[in-house]
């Protein structure tokens, strides 16, 4: 994919349309965009310039702009629950990530987060992503190849339990940043703090209340971090046309818990007194009862991700065709770019709030 000029084949196109509804097609020539309100052409679009309005056999206007990093990670085809734009913007600042960092993330998903920490870390930097699940992150391959349009050379996924893994991936006192998106992040510190350079900042993303606490202590207990700090974010867009001024009706609400910790040296005492806890009286069996894995975690069926897969691997191909061989990327070569989602009926995410989201 190409971030800037003309538009290409292979590029991906953000069309708006009527009602401010969006869709996401892939460049390919001879192809058609349908919708029950008429045909748009795609040669129509290749050729011109990003930020185009372009009229489909009925008249019907549409606004062609490629799709920002936070678009795309709104309508790419999903394995796993995505990290939102919001929490996103959050997490690169609240770990500190920068241009040459060595970061290991935890729990790949659907790629959102890779390619955010990608784009941060710059090519001297690295990113090693683990996964438990082979499905997912074949579609955090396809998604970050998708919009990249190549593998990055400075990043390696590994497929395979962290706690397991990592101390083989990695010397120890050698990662900067680690962040944590899994449903027990808390399993992990222990091998984090092995891995983390004095200094370096360990960040886990939870979901629920009980996590958060759960993860806290967990990093208290190793006396190896500083005391954690968490966060939320919300975030509410404003209404502006004219004089009427207010705040939309809609916003982004709860998505997620951030909480940030940084690596004491080796032998290193922090200098407060021990924190009073406010209840003494628990302990790990009442924490258990109400967290993700006790209350029963949404999974995805897997019809949903081979099609999810398929949509994946048909964007990194697509994303691909112009540059290349898609075999030399590991991408199968029987796939048909115009196979992934050309018809609006699966591409529609960005229209939504993402407080409406169904992942979550």
């Amino acid at each position: 994919m190409t971030f800037s000029g003309p538009f290409q084949i292979g590029d991906r196109v953000q069309l708006t349309g009527p009602k401010s509804r969006l869709n996401t097609i892939t460049l390919a020539a001879g192809k058609e965009f349908h919708t029950h309100k008429g045909v748009l052409r795609h040669d129509d679009l290749i050729g011109l310039p990003d930020g185009s309005v372009v009229a489909n056999s009925v008249g019907i206007r549409y606004l062609a702009l490629r799709p920002l990093l936070s678009d795309f990670v709104m309508s790419m085809p999903r394995g796993a629950a995505i990290v939102y734009p919001k929490d996103a913007a959050q997490i690169i600042g609240k770990a500190d990530i920068f241009p040459g960092a060595r970061v290991v993330e935890a729990g790949v998903g659907s790629g959102a987060l890779s390619l955010w920490l990608l784009r941060t870390i710059g090519p001297t930097g690295s990113l090693t992503s683990f996964e438990r699940r082979a499905e997912f992150a074949d579609v955090a391959r396809g998604n970050v190849v998708g919009f990249l349009g190549e593998e990055p050379e400075n990043w390696d996924v590994v497929v395979g339990d962290l706690v397991e893994s990592l101390p083989s991936a990695v010397e120890p006192g050698s990662v900067d940043r680690i962040v944590l998106d899994m449903l027990a992040p808390w399993e992990c510190i222990d091998v984090a703090a092995d891995a983390l350079t004095p200094g370096g900042v360990v960040l886990c993303y939870v979901a629920t209340v009980t996590q958060l606490s759960r993860v806290a202590e967990a990093i208290r207990d190793s006396e190896r971090f500083t005391d954690p700090e968490s966060t939320e974010t919300l975030v509410r867009g404003w209404h502006v046309e004219g004089l009427a001024v207010r705040p939309d009706h809609r916003m982004v609400g709860h998505t997620g818990f951030l909480i940030t910790a940084r690596r004491l040296a080796p032998d290193a005492v922090l200098p407060q007194p021990p924190r009073r806890l406010s209840k003494t009286d628990y302990d790990d069996s009442d924490v258990e009862i109400w967290t993700p894995g006790a209350v029963g975690e949404r999974t995805t069926s897997a019809k949903n991700l081979r099609r999810r897969v398929r949509e994946a691997r048909a964007g990194a191909a697509a994303s691909l065709a112009r540059g290349g061989d898609a075999a030399d990327e590991g991408i199968d070569d029987d796939i048909d770019p115009a196979d992934g989602p050309q018809d609006g009926t699966g591409d529609d995410a960005p229209s939504r709030t993402a407080g409406e989201d169904d992942d979550q």
